[in-house]
């Protein structure tokens, strides 16, 4: 199988205080940048959230190097065998919606999701079709795929945090297992980066680096290293820094960072080890499971927006035995049980979960048993937060080349994203030119999705 598109750290990081994480220009942020934005970000929130529907979260599972949604929800089993491919449908638990054999779990969620299955755009490229997915913007000339963060409007996760802004003590935006490139708040700043988890919550000893501390850590070592830094403040206090308003502000702001990571409430939402070993193994023991029950975890410590990002999915050769046995086991289990776990917990139905990734693949097989990248045709899976579950919306044309009804865009998709959470697609944005940009770029909401 070839790899997803290949990225680097193409910015410069600076050095941030430990206790926070290690932060591009305007991709990620630590905890004191965090605390400064929310004080900034106040009242814009306190006006936002007076409009919310219902304060509804939202959870993006992205299949980073494109599903192929002709072999998983939207198979054709009467297309010729080199578009049909090796997998069969099977009935869900609703009447005369199918998906493939592979999913068994995922189609006894059927209830509680919605397929899209008319999404189409343009880009086939990776880093293009990522922005254009995560974003909602298609990525204008000069767009850079090779930076970490590459964004040139706003992630999704990112404009919820800037229009909501946070819960209580959580960060308002997480991502997990690490950062996609396009996840990033672009021009919206620190105020709407993503604390990024960087860590495999399925690892046995997995702890979020320089949030929150090994559980091993005592609080005797982590208030010595407080005192550490409280030496370094005093040594460069010098007069020009005594002056800086920022500079004393960053330090009281780091102090209550500090007093973030030794919160009860911060520890438990990272603790994935003291989650019940029968119900993570149901979601699986894999990365893909485990960040499904991270991000419910998250979401029910009052984080607004996790994005998972999983990788793999770009099966040019060997589509059908990679999926069969590598990728739909652990979709399988990870979906369902996050579906199944929020319902049980009454958090699906102020919970919009989104499972995407950047296209499609070639409705024909190519001579490697895979597929290729395809936008014209993909199928979105969205459940809870305001979703009519048992639908399907759109339909592809025999082959499963092109939509053949209710053609949908990116945009229109972000269009009902926001209606879900509450957000108006008409507010604006401004670039650092001062020029106003709006959360949704001529979208119209998809209301046959919605109940």
């Amino acid at each position: 199988m070839s790899s997803s598109a290949r990225f680097c750290d193409g910015i410069q990081r600076r050095d941030l205080l430990k206790v926070g994480c290690a932060s591009t220009l305007t991709g990620m942020f630590s905890l004191p940048e965090l605390l400064v934005g929310r004080t900034q970000a106040a009242d814009l929130s306190a006006a936002a959230r007076d409009k919310a529907k219902d304060d509804v979260s939202l959870i993006i599972l992205f299949l980073k190097g494109g599903l192929a949604t002709i072999d998983t929800l939207d198979l054709k089993p009467d297309a010729p065998p080199e578009f049909r491919g090796e997998f069969n449908p099977i009935n869900t638990t609703v009447p005369g919606m199918q998906i493939c054999e592979h999913l068994p779990l995922v189609a006894k969620q059927a209830q509680h999701f919605a397929l899209l299955r008319s999404l189409t755009h343009p880009n086939s490229d990776h880093g293009g079709a990522d922005h254009y997915m995560l974003t909602g913007y298609q990525p204008l000339p000069g767009f850079n795929p090779n930076l970490v963060p590459n964004n040139q409007r706003p992630a999704h996760g990112s404009v919820v945090a800037k229009v909501l802004g946070p819960r209580g003590a959580v960060p308002p935006y997480v991502c997990l297992p690490k950062m996609h490139p396009s996840a990033g708040s672009a021009y919206l700043g620190s105020v709407a980066a993503p604390f990024v988890v960087e860590a495999d919550p399925n690892a046995p000893n997995f702890s979020v680096p320089d949030l929150v501390p090994p559980l091993v850590v005592d609080g005797g070592r982590l208030n010595d290293r407080r005192a550490l830094m409280r030496q370094v403040d005093r040594f460069e206090k010098s007069a020009e820094v005594a002056s800086n308003s920022k500079a004393r502000m960053a330090s009281a702001f780091r102090d209550k960072a500090f007093d973030l990571i030794t919160s009860p409430a911060t520890k438990a939402a990272f603790d994935i080890h003291s989650e019940d070993s029968k119900l993570r193994d149901q979601y699986g023991r894999h990365s893909l499971g485990q960040s499904c029950l991270m991000a419910r975890r998250l979401i029910e410590s009052g984080v607004r927006c996790v994005t998972i990002d999983h990788s793999n999915w770009d099966t040019h050769a060997e589509n059908f035995r990679i999926l069969k046995n590598e990728l739909l086991p652990q979709l399988d289990t990870g979906l369902s049980t996050l579906l199944s776990d929020l319902a049980t917990r009454s958090l699906l139905s102020k919970t919009l979960v989104v499972v995407m990734g950047e296209f499609g693949r070639t409705p024909r097989v190519n001579n490697n048993a895979g597929r290729d990248h395809w936008g014209p045709s993909n199928c979105i899976l969205l459940a809870g937060g305001g979703v009519r579950g048992g639908t399907v919306v759109g339909a592809t044309n025999p082959k499963g080349e092109k939509p053949a009804a209710d053609p949908r865009s990116p945009e229109d998709l972000t269009a009902t994203m926001c209606h879900c959470l509450g957000i108006d697609p008409d507010a604006e944005f401004y670039t650092p030119e001062g020029r106003p940009v709006k959360v949704v770029n001529n979208g119209k909401v998809i209301h046959e999705l919605l109940s």
